[in-house]
This record gives C-alpha cells, structure tokens and sequence, in this order.
C-alpha cells in the first residue's frame, strides 16, 4: 500500500481484507500515512499504516473497525483526577465483557478510566488509592497498601480480613489477580486503562464478583519499536517525612514484527505520620514497595499471537496506621510494633488467533501470595505483659479460562469454559514475645469448573437484548489446623451454581438511550476459625448469593458534545451474606450474618465546557439493610451494612493552555466527599467512620519529551476516620481512628525515550 492519506490508505487496506474500516474525522482522514507493505495481519498493517501519526485503529469486532485520533489536544495532568480521555468514550470497546460491546452499547453501568501517561507517571505509585480516589463507585478499606478490600456500589462485607472471597474480581487484562486474598495494590506505572463492570458478573467471571469486576488494562508489548519512559518524584507529608517513588519501563523488540520484551520495575517509599508515645517513636507507619512486570509476546506465529509474563511485588508496613481519640493528633500508644508484609507472584500465559470472524482465547495462570500480619494483643489474657498475635496466610491459586466470541458490535455473542484450584492455608499464633503458641488455624482449598455463554440479538432497530448463564460444579474442603497439625475432622462439600443475566439496550434515536440489567453472583462457602467456651474450634459458613435489578439512562455523547449524562438506580437482595468479623476478645472469626437489601442511584456528568477546560461531578446514594440478621447479630433494629458509605460525591475540573511550541501547561482539581457507615454488624462493631470532604490540587509543565508535576493531596489537611480497623485487640475501647493522609505535596519529573 502506497504511502497517503490515513483516509486513503484505510480504504484500500479495507478492500483487500475485506472488512469494514472507516475514519469519521476529517482532520485525521487527512493525515499523511506511510503506507504498509508486505504479509501482515490487519492490526499489524494498520499499525505500521498509522506509524507517525495522531491516529489509532478500534476494533468492534474482526471485521469492524474505527480510525480515530489518538488523544485530545490537551496534555494529561498530575492531580488526583479523572484522567483525561484518549480517545472519545464512546469508541472504546469494553474488553472486560468479553466481547465486541462498546461502552454506550454494554447494557448496564460501566465505568472507565482512560489513564494518559502524565497521570500515570504522576499517579501509578498511588496504586489502588488513585483508582478509588477517581471513581465514586468504587470504595475501599484503608488498612494499608497491601491489605485492603475492595467494595463497588455498596456491597460490602466488613472492613476485616479472613477466609472469605473477595466481592469484587480483580484483573489484569485476562489474569485473576486475587480469590480469597485483600487486594495486592499493584503499581499502576505503564497501565493505559482502568474498566470497571458494575453489580454482579457471576454469569462472564464467576464467583468473588458480587460487586463487580475491576480490570486494569496494561499497554502491551510493541514488536516494531524501541521505546522506554521513566518518572521518579519525591513528596513531604506535614507532620510527617519525605517519600519517594519512581518507574520505568522498556520495550525492546526482538525480532522486528514478531518477538518483543516488555519490562516494567517501580518502587516506592511512603513515609510515616503516625507517632507512638509510649515506644518513643515518631512516623512508625512508612510503607516500602517495590515491583516488577515482564511480558514477551510473540505475534503472527501460524496465525497466534502468545504473551507470557509475569508479576512481581514485595508491599511491607513498619507499623499500623492508626492513632487514639484521647492523645495527641496523629498518636497513640502501643506496646509493640504490627508491622504487614505481602508477597505477591504472578506466571501466565495466555494465546489468542482469529477463526474468521471469531477470536479464539486462551489463558492460564497462576498465583501465589503471602500475607503476615502482626497485632498488639498485650492485655489479652489480662496481664500487662508485651504479647502478639501473628497470623501468616499462604494463599496459591491456578485459574485457566478458553473462550471463543464473535459477532458484530449489535450482536456479540461469547462461550467458554473455567477451572479454578484454590488453596488458602491460614496459621495463627498467640502469647509472649519469643514464646507464642500456635492456635487454630484453617486450610480451605476450593475448585471450580464452569461453562458460560452470552449473546446478544437486536429485536428491533432500536432494541438489543442479552441473555447469558454460567453453570459452575464447585467442591469446597476445609481442614483445621491444631497443634500445628491438619486435623482429620475435614469439612467437605460439592454445590452447583447457576448465574443469569438477561438485559435490554434501548436506543430510540437522538442523544437519548436507556437499559435494563438483572444479573446474578455468589461466592462458595467455606471452614473458619471461631471462639467457643475458652477455646477455638473450626466452623462453617456458607454460600452467599447476591440478585440485582438496574435501570439506567444515558443523555448525550462524552468525548463530542458538550454535556453528558450517566445514572443508574439499582435494587440488589443479598442472601446469607458472609462476613469476616472480630469477636469481643479481639480474635477474628468468619459467619454468616443475615439476608441484607440494597438500593441506590448513583450518576456522572460530564461537562466540556471550552476546548480548554472540561468538568466532571458523579454522586450516589444508597439504602443498604441488614433485612433479616442471624440471631447473634440481631439488635432489635434494622442495622446498615458496614463498610461503604451512604452517600459520596465527587466534583473536578482540567484545563491545559500551550505557552508556545511544544510547551503545555495544565492543571487539576478535585474535591471528594466521603459519607458516613460503620465499622461492623452487632452493637460491638457499630463504630461510626467516615463523614468528610478531601481536596486535592495539582499541575503540570509538559515539555514533549519530558515533563514537571506539581501536586497537593488533602489541600485542607483533614484527619477524618477512614474505612478501617487499628488494632482488633483494642477495638471495645471505640477509641480507634485511622486518619487520612496529612497534606501531602509531591514534586515530579517524567520522560520518554
């Protein structure tokens, strides 16, 4: 194909392939492309057909497929904000359905963050608090790095660690990152987009995705180009030290079309704030992490392309980041350190080859996690003397998922098959410093194999409707662990589960359109540790299931018009709800509490307001009961359920202006308001969180192949309590507070190579 027009060269590539290519934008249709010659697949063709150009190719399906512009004329900036679009919403295909559905065509709420470079160079260190911190929707516990859950749209368990699955999946691209395991937090450095499926996805992801499905989507391996980016920044925290952290990645082709190698390392350091009087210590609660990502890919092997890979991250905690109502701001006192380490490990591979008009993949991968956390339980068997509860978590996990999808972006369809083999071994020990005694502990080893499909059919030309089910043979065994033994007294049992989803997309016509989702999710029981006379013995809990009714409206086109909206109202009933808790004497324990209701609304607007400037706001409410508690957590009232506030909203704006050729200056603000819930069920745990507003600022001088950051994290210095526990030993003195981060001001620096 001879050198041309984008808008020319497009046509004729079209032609030959025998697909459907179209280029909507003038200005990009006019670009000059350098043409493409020899035996390559199409995306490889298009690619090296857009080389040098502000364009990129979308494909809706293996024979659609959209020329649109790379990113706006705006440059990204450095606050805590949603990032700046790449390319306009509405042209981005939600890879996280597993299918060909756009955003505007997925019949239900999706949100997604499209992260330029300047955010994430800015940002990535950040990690799961920068997602958070963008997205009301999404909420998290505040533990620290390494040990948090994740909750979406009120569905939330507790604020406590133990046996359960998580109610949120986690993903990097195809990968099941956890299972039964806090979220890892990975560094966000190199990803290019966040997608994030609202309410249930037991019929596409199976159970752990009660909530929804969180999917982080990493740039991959470039086999044509050399290329290498870094950023490094260092922040002061008042009334605390001086952090810093820092990325790099380099994608080195092999061999040039076919063979490449993509690296990414980070590391970082997160000062203390939190001072304990009685050790004589000040900031103990520093956090160091450090990192790697390695992915090789190799493209057109016989008409596949494999990616192999694997993650890598050390997370550490010096010490909790709790202080005490009653002693200086930002203190507390404690007669030993808890300090936190996760170890997290990552292999996969996964292959993928077009049959048609299908697309065929495969994935395989697997994880293995350690978890050991440390608890002041000085006080616990009614002495004064230094005491500690260690709990160590091995958590090994091997999931493998084959699909094969197709259709057109009106009538995706998908069908696969799973497997899962999960092993999560939790030890425990209690006493005197150098002379604990191991106490009961749990191993729950789950496997699953399921079959899923989903497909969509357009009734009429302005109705689609969606049907899908997933069947899943699960066997759950638990074995508690005595004296440092595997009991005999094993609990095994095998379930069948069932997950629908039906949903209708309507599009009348004009800047208008509306859907309906009902979907279902669950999570498999398992064996938990919990108190009983003087002692511990091991017991069940069971399955969970969570049904949800949503309705939404969209009003006008994000990325083109001028204003545009997003709302949804939802109506969730969760049955069996189980809970990871704390019982009076500080020790954790897991339980069924009771059937609970959820009903909500939650909305995003978006406003571009000039060329230069552009404003989003999002805001939800919800109901969320405990409808029908099990007797023990019965208080004679409905109680809400823990953990996710009853209300939040979120306002920011950019704006970029150029100071001259190749100079970009722009700026970002945000303020987040963070409502009210409690800390757990039962009168014990109704500990009030939450109820504040947080203001971040920040700007950027970006000079094209390098830049400058400057950003403020809690402009206003505001303590707060945040979704979280300190020291579950100490928790009837209802004197514990996890305060935000104080003010926070980091300083910059990013290039590209």
């Amino acid at each position: 194909m001879a050198p041309g027009r984008v808008g020319e060269v497009a046509a004729a590539l079209g032609v030959q392939a025998g697909v459907t290519i179209t280029v909507t934008e003038p200005d990009v249709a006019a670009e000059r492309s350098p043409g493409v010659s020899g035996d390559f697949s199409l995306a490889v063709a298009l690619e090296r057909a857009l080389r040098g150009t502000d364009a990129e190719a979308v494909f809706y399906d293996a024979t659609t497929v959209r020329i649109v512009r790379k990113s706006r004329a705006a440059s990204p900036v450095g606050a805590q904000a949603t990032a700046i679009a790449a390319e306009p919403l509405n042209d981005i295909v939600v890879t996280a359905s597993k299918q060909a559905m756009q955003v505007d065509t997925y019949p239900g709420s999706v949100k997604v963050l499209r992260l330029t470079p300047g955010w994430v160079a800015d940002n990535a260190a950040g990690g799961t608090a920068a997602i958070t911190n963008s997205m009301t929707v999404l909420s998290s516990t505040d533990l620290g790095s390494g040990r948090d859950k994740l909750f979406i749209r009120g569905i939330a368990d507790s604020g406590f660690n133990g046996p359960t699955q998580a109610t949120v999946g986690e993903y990097l691209g195809d990968l099941r990152l956890n299972y039964n395991a806090p979220d890892p937090d990975l560094n966000l450095y190199d990803m290019k987009r966040v997608e994030v499926l609202v309410g249930p996805q037991g019929t596409l992801y199976g159970a752990g995705s009660l909530g929804g499905v969180i999917r982080l989507v990493p740039n991959d391996p470039d086999t044509h180009e050399v290329s290498a980016t870094a950023s490094s920044g260092v922040s002061s925290t008042e009334f605390g030290g001086v952090s810093g952290d820092g990325g790099a990645m380099l994608n080195l082709p092999v061999i040039e079309g076919h063979v490449a190698v993509r690296l990414v390392a980070s590391g970082a350091r997160d000062a203390g704030y939190i001072d304990d009087a009685s050790r004589g210590l000040t900031d103990i609660n520093s956090t160091a992490s450090y990192g790697e990502r390695l992915a090789l890919r190799v493209e057109d092997l016989s008409g596949w392309t494999l990616d192999f890979g694997a993650v890598l991250q050390n997370l550490s905690s010096a010490d909790e980041q709790y202080a005490l109502r009653g002693e200086a701001p930002l203190t507390r006192s404690s007669a030993i350190a808890q300090p936190f380490a996760n170890v997290y490990r990552l292999y996969y591979i996964t292959a993928r080859t077009p049959l048609g008009d299908r697309e065929l993949v495969s994935t395989t991968s697997a994880v293995w996690q350690n978890m050991t956390t440390v608890f002041d339980a000085t006080g616990y068997d009614g002495t004064t003397l230094p005491e500690r509860f260690v709990e160590d978590d091995d958590v090994f996990v091997v999931s493998h998922e084959t699909r094969l999808s197709g259709g057109d972006w009106q009538a995706p369809w998908v069908t696969g098959i799973t497997t899962l083999f999960s092993s999560d071994q939790l030890t425990r020990w209690l006493g005197p410093l150098g002379d604990a005694t191991q106490i009961a502990g749990v191993v729950n080893v789950q496997a699953e194999a399921a079959v899923f499909g989903q497909i969509s059919h357009p009734f009429t030309p302005t109705l689609t409707g969606t049907i899908g089910e997933r069947v899943t043979f699960a066997n759950s065994t638990g074995v508690p662990i005595e004296n440092g033994a595997m009991e005999l007294q094993r609990v095994s049992r095998d379930e069948a589960f069932f997950s629908n989803t039906l949903a209708l997309d309507w599009h009348p016509g004009g800047s208008w359109s509306a859907f309906f989702h009902y979907q279902q999710g669950y999570r498999p029981g398992g064996l938990a540790v919990t108190t009983s006379g003087s002692g511990l013995e091991s017991q069940k809990f069971n399955a969970d299931s969570l049904n949800m009714d949503e309705v939404g409206l969209r009003w006008g086109d994000e990325g083109r018009g001028s204003v545009s909206v997003r709302a949804a109202a939802f109506f969730a009933d969760w049955n069996s709800i189980q809970a990871d808790l704390v019982d009076t004497r500080g020790l954790p324990y897991t339980a069924n509490i009771g059937n609970g209701r959820i009903r909500g609304i939650d909305a995003d607007v978006s406003w571009h307001v000039t060329a230069a400037v552009d404003v989003t706001a999002s805001a939800f409410g919800t109901i969320r009961k405990l409808s029908q508690p099990e007797p023990q957590f019965a208080t004679g009232s409905e109680e809400n359920l823990p953990n996710v506030a009853g209300s939040g909203g979120r306002l920011a704006a950019e704006w970029h202006r150029k100071l001259s050729a190749g100079v970009l200056l722009s700026g970002a603000s945000s303020v987040r308001y963070v409502g009210t819930s409690t800390l757990g069920v039962g009168q014990y745990l109704d500990i009030p969180q939450g109820n504040y507003f947080v203001a971040d600022v920040g700007g950027r001088l970006d000079f094209g192949d390098f830049a400058l950051s400057l950003k403020v994290d809690n402009v206003g210095d505001v303590r707060g309590n945040t979704f979280a526990f300190g020291d579950p030993f100490g928790l009837g003195e209802r004197n514990q507070v996890t305060p935000l981060r104080p003010r926070t001001v980091r300083l910059g620096l990013d290039a590209r190579f």
